[in-house]
């Protein structure tokens, strides 16, 4: 599936093949270091960087059909993506049948421009292809940005765990939208 959207032609988003898990890996360093990595030590930024983002993983993602992965494109260079499958949360409401957008991830360049909006009813409509069911997402407990678009999907705050970065503990939201 590719679609433009919104008065810019150059902007296209489609889905992912197996010739983008390398430009998953390298968007995915770049938006989580862009938007985050003021906040840690660079060993740990580095030691998290290196174990969160491997090659092999966005490959068997890209193959697994539990998983949709989403590319965001201006002009032909990869700005966001969006990855939805199988919840893996912490929570003890968790169910083998929920879903989760595990990732949305837009470098800061192409923020506020809807397309947070557009890859997420992408998600959650492709996770919901097969009837309802309950969604689940994680969100850092200061990104106040994210949390408001989520709330706006029905999304609701429904726990909290830490995210480890390194040595460093962040205070993770769960967030829920119920089927």
């Amino acid at each position: 599936m590719s679609a433009s959207y919104g008065r810019n032609e150059n902007m296209v988003l489609r889905r992912a093949e197996m010739d983008d898990a390398e430009i998953l890996v390298d968007l995915s360093i770049r938006t989580f270091t862009e938007t985050f990595g003021d906040g840690y030590p660079p060993e740990d930024l580095d030691s998290f960087l290196t174990s969160a983002y491997q090659l092999e993983e966005h490959r068997q993602l890209l193959t697994d059909p539990e998983y949709g992965i989403w590319l965001l494109e201006d002009g032909g260079q990869a700005v966001g993506y969006v990855l939805a499958g199988p919840c893996s949360l912490p929570h003890s409401d968790v169910t083998e049948d929920d879903g989760e957008v595990k990732r949305l991830y837009i470098l800061q360049s192409h923020q506020g421009q809807g397309w947070g909006h557009v890859m997420m009813e992408l998600a959650i409509n492709w996770l919901l292809r097969t009837g309802p069911r309950t969604l689940w997402l994680g969100v850092w407990s200061e990104n106040l940005g994210a949390q408001r678009l989520y709330h706006s999907y029905g999304f609701s705050k429904a726990g909290e765990y830490y995210f480890v970065v390194g040595n460093t503990r962040d205070r993770e939201f769960i967030f829920r939208r119920p089927a």
